[in-house]
């Protein structure tokens, strides 16, 4: 039933991505990055919630469109977008921090608040550069890479897993379905340069780029099932039917996103750049 409700969601998903990846002008695929975004910080301030921690929801948010507007508006550079979050912060901590309660919560609700509003849309809004610089077949490159990869990582584990990856984190990710999910990863990624990137990237560094991008991602998806573990939870929410939440959702492409555009613009899509 699980595997019927992630294809049913799946079928969605995937015409909606393909859509706005292709055909969206910027400012639309920007505000599609920013629903996304918000949807899985909105899942992230929840989690500690569970522990008795409160991350403060609105002004989280609007750090976080703070940050995004930096990947849009080229002329508003990331650093005044971070140093304007702080500012804003500790205005907002200040008139917040009215009561001992509140003071006692102080350093763990401020520090997730700016934690998470950065986590989420620092890495996410990456996409917007990805399509900006690249166009959009790098990033259906990416996207395959990992999500294959990480279906090649579930079957295989399931077949001959016994050694455990990162227990505490996902308990059940082995180390045989990390290398199968390599192994799938670097077979899609020479399939979608065969389709789609011929002309613009070398067999052997979509190979190597496939094989680099998803080991990125096995460290960013159980380094989210961390946030869960601690908050007690198996999943962010149940927004999306077999997928959990937004935030389980978009695990892997948290760290893997930003990772891929830093290799396409300081490496390039050929040895020697």
């Amino acid at each position: 039933m699980n595997i019927l409700k992630r294809l049913g969601t799946a079928a969605i998903l995937v015409p909606v991505a393909f859509v706005s990846v292709q055909y969206f002008p910027r400012a639309g695929f920007f505000a599609i990055v920013q629903i996304i975004m918000l949807a899985a910080l909105l899942e992230f301030y929840n989690l500690p919630r569970k522990k008795l921690i409160f991350p403060q929801k609105v002004i989280g948010i609007i750090l976080a469109l703070i940050i995004g507007a930096s990947f849009y508006f080229r002329s508003f550079p990331l650093n005044l977008a971070l140093y304007s979050c702080l500012l804003l912060l500790g205005i907002y901590y200040l008139l917040y921090v009215n009561k001992l309660e509140k003071l006692a919560q102080f350093p763990a609700s401020i520090a997730l608040t700016f934690f998470g509003a950065v986590y989420l849309s620092f890495t996410f809004n990456h996409f917007n550069l990805l399509r900006d610089d690249f166009g959009p077949f790098f990033i259906y490159f990416m996207m395959g890479v990992i999500f294959i990869g990480d279906t090649g990582a579930f079957l295989i584990g399931k077949l001959w897993g016994k050694r455990k990856f990162a227990p505490m984190a996902s308990p059940k990710k082995t180390w045989e379905g990390c290398w199968g999910g390599l192994l799938t990863a670097c077979l899609t990624g020479m399939l979608i340069q065969q389709l789609l990137l011929p002309d613009a990237i070398s067999l052997e560094i979509a190979t190597l780029y496939a094989f680099l991008v998803h080991v990125v991602a096995q460290i960013s998806d159980p380094v989210e099932s961390l946030f869960k573990r601690a908050a007690g939870v198996k999943d962010s929410s149940n927004l999306l039917p077999g997928h959990g939440g937004f935030f389980d959702r978009i695990d892997s492409l948290i760290f893997a996103t930003p990772f891929f555009y830093y290799l396409l613009k300081y490496f390039g899509t050929a040895l020697g750049g």
